[in-house]
Order: C-alpha cells, then structure tokens, then sequence
C-alpha cells in the first residue's frame, strides 16, 4: 500500500489500517478466512478482479490474481489507467467507471450465460 500513497485520494494507509484492525480484531490476519491472499482457491468459479492504477491495493488486487492463477482460477485482473479506488461506484459521472461496469456486464453474461442487454 505504498507505492500509490499520495495519489489515490480515496484511501490512505492509515484509514485502511483502522478499517482492517476493525476488522481482524485479535484473529490472525493471516488466516484464509480473512485474506483471500493466503487461502486455497482451487475450484473457484472464474473471477474478474477490477482495480484503478492509481489506487493503493491495485498491489494486492495483483497478488491475489497471481495466487487465484496459481491455484489454477481462470482470473482476469482489469485495471483501468489513472482512476483510484471504487471508480465504478461513480459510474453515472466517470466514463471509465461506466466503462468497466460495462465489462463487468460482459464477464458476467460469458460466465453465467445470460444475455447482455441491448
């Protein structure tokens, strides 16, 4: 969470650090449980992971896809140039947000076998 420190405006390490002590409490953070990270994802369906390059997970965002694809998970790590975290959350606003909704739509009716709306 370094790299991008400074340039997504979204999150900062310190607010991450606060929601994740929230969350793990006294458990240990290692745990498959709480981090995908260090779990055994053999046998999960395949998974789009969406991240912006400026924001500060887009490292974890790429080490989770490096293990889903090492646990033999069909993975697709989307990354969309200059956004910072949630982007799609502002769809209505950033076209790159309605961009990458528009991808999710597709991942999905091709994984699902629904049908895209016209």
């Amino acid at each position: 969470m370094t790299e991008k420190v400074g340039i997504d405006p979204s999150f900062v390490p310190e607010k991450v650090q606060i929601r994740a002590n929230d969350y793990v409490a006294s458990a240990d953070p290692a745990n498959p449980a709480i981090s995908p990270l260090f779990a055994d994802l053999r046998g999960l369906p395949p998974t789009l992971i969406q991240a912006g390059s400026n924001e500060i997970l887009l490292d974890d965002s790429a080490r989770l896809a490096a293990r889903a694809a090492s646990d033999d998970v069909a993975v697709i790590l989307d990354v969309t140039p200059g956004v910072p975290h949630l982007f799609q959350s502002f769809a209505a606003m950033v076209e790159e947000g309605d961009q990458a909704l528009d991808r999710v739509t597709a991942f999905l009716s091709t994984h699902l076998g629904a049908t895209v709306p016209a």
